[in-house]
């Protein structure tokens, strides 16, 4: 499995210590940035590592601003992404098992660094169940291929 990962500058110091739990579980990664606590726009780094996972080069994406909310939206613009924003160990669980997200979106300023940790590993382990999903799945990627329509 490999890896794209990337923060704004809120979510810098964190991803920078989710990188050593990468390493200590030998998971192959890079890093889309931002490299510093200097003030960055969330979106750019969103996009990057949607961009990476929608195109097949990464299997998966973590994703680090301060509550993770905008990170998510922005990397579920891209078609294919499915980003969720997780502050629990059931959520990450369940995002896997149920919804096949292939984007993790961490909130460093409302997740206490070791249960982001805890977070990480179980959206890593976490394989996706298929069966009863798989027939949601097949509604969500329709959606994408559907233009906007009016609301009246």
């Amino acid at each position: 499995m490999r890896i794209a990962i990337g923060a704004d500058h809120a979510g810098y110091e964190l991803k920078e210590i989710v990188k050593h739990t990468l390493d200590e579980l030998q998971t192959p990664y890079k890093d889309f940035g931002t490299f510093s606590e200097d003030s960055v726009d969330y979106p750019d780094f969103a996009a990057k590592v949607a961009n990476g996972v929608a195109s097949g080069e990464f299997d998966r994406g973590i994703l680090v601003c301060g509550t993770g909310i905008g990170m998510a939206i922005a990397a579920n613009k891209v078609d294919g992404i499915r980003a969720a924003p997780v502050v629990d160990l059931e959520s990450a669980k369940l995002s896997r098992e149920h919804n096949n997200a292939n984007i993790l979106a961490l909130g460093a300023r409302v997740t206490a660094t070791e249960r982001a940790l805890d977070i990480v590993r179980t959206f890593l382990r976490t394989a996706f169940e298929g069966g009863r999903h798989e027939r949601r799945l097949l509604k969500i990627e329709a959606l994408e291929q559907q233009p906007s329509k009016d609301v009246k």
